[in-house]
C-alpha cells in the first residue's frame, strides 16, 4: 500500500502574519482609534475556509491517498462508517489494483483477507474529530463488491456505473444520496435516508428495477421518458438491452424526494 500527504498548507501561515502585524501595528498605536480586538470574527472566516479548500481544520490532518493492490482477491466487501464525512465512491480505471482513493487522517482502510475475498473497513471513529476530509475512493471493476455505507451526516455519491455489486446497503440520517447503478449486481441495492434526498440513475440500456417505500413527507418523481410505473412505487426503466442483467433498487425515505433519471 502506498500512501503519501498532500500539499503543504499556506492559509495558517498567511493568517498569523497579517494578525501579527495588525497587533503589531496596534501595540505601536499606528492603527489610530481602530481596535484590534474587533477582528476576532476574522478567525471564523479563516476556519472555513480552510475547511473548504482542504477539507480539515489542522493541517496535519489533511487527507491523504492511497492505493492497494489486487493480488488473489476474488470478491471484496468495502464497509464504510462515515459520520459526518462525505463519500465519494467510482471504479477504477487503472487494473492490478484492488481499491485506491483519498481517505481522512488515521482513517485507512483496514483490511484482512479469507482465502480470496477481502473485507476492507473505514470507520469514522478512527479518525481526529475536526478531521472533514471526504473519502473518494475507486475500486477495481472486474470482482463483485459488497458495499456498506453508512452517515449520520454526510452525503453518499456512488458512480457504480462500470462495477459489479454483490449486493448494496446505503443509510444516511441527515444526507442526500447520489447511486449511478452498475453493469450488474445479484443482490439488491437498498438506499435509505431519514431525511434528505435519493437520486438514482440508470445509465442506457441497463435494465433497472426500482421500488419506491416513504410517506406523505417523501415523494417520488420520475422521469416518464425514462421509467414506466409498473404499479404503486414501482418503477422500470424503459430503454433496457436484450439479455441485460436486472438491477433491483429498493429506495426508503422519510422526510426528502426520490428522483429517477
Amino acid at each position: 500500500m502506498d500512501s503519501k500527504t498532500s500539499r503543504g498548507p499556506w492559509i495558517w501561515p498567511l493568517a498569523l502574519a497579517v494578525v501579527g502585524v495588525v497587533l503589531l501595528l496596534d501595540n505601536f498605536l499606528l492603527l489610530g482609534d481602530f481596535n484590534a480586538n474587533l477582528l476576532w470574527p476574522l478567525v471564523l472566516v479563516l476556519v472555513g475556509a480552510q475547511i473548504l479548500l482542504r477539507g480539515d481544520i489542522a493541517p496535519s490532518w489533511d487527507a491523504k491517498t492511497f492505493g492497494i493492490t489486487r493480488g488473489s482477491v476474488e470478491s471484496a466487501t468495502l464497509e464504510i462508517s462515515a459520520g459526518e464525512i462525505d463519500v465519494q465512491l467510482r471504479s477504477l480505471q487503472r487494473e492490478g489494483r484492488l481499491i485506491a482513493g483519498q481517505y481522512a487522517a488515521d482513517s485507512r482502510p483496514q483490511m484482512g483477507v479469507d482465502v480470496t475475498h477481502a473485507h476492507l473497513k473505514m470507520d469514522r471513529a478512527a479518525t481526529p474529530w475536526l478531521s472533514f476530509a471526504n473519502w473518494e475512493m475507486g475500486l477495481a471493476r472486474d470482482l463483485p463488491w459488497q458495499i456498506l455505507v453508512s452517515t449520520h451526516l454526510g452525503q453518499v455519491n456512488l458512480d457504480l456505473s462500470n462495477l459489479i455489486i454483490q449486493d448494496a446497503l446505503i443509510a444516511t440520517g441527515f444526507g442526500d444520496i447520489r447511486l449511478v447503478c452498475p453493469q450488474e449486481a445479484f443482490g439488491a441495492i437498498r438506499l435509505r435516508s431519514t431525511v434528505g434526498n435519493i437520486q438514482v440513475i440508470a445509465p442506457p440500456g441497463y435494465q433497472v428495477r426500482i421500488m419506491t417505500e416513504g410517506g406523505k413527507m417523501f415523494k417520488v418523481h420520475a422521469d416518464e421518458n425514462r421509467y414506466t410505473q409498473i404499479e404503486s412505487g414501482l418503477y422500470a426503466a424503459l430503454d433496457a438491452d436484450e439479455g441485460a442483467p436486472l438491477i433491483e433498487v429498493f429506495v426508503s425515505g422519510t422526510f426528502g424526494d426520490a428522483y429517477l433519471a
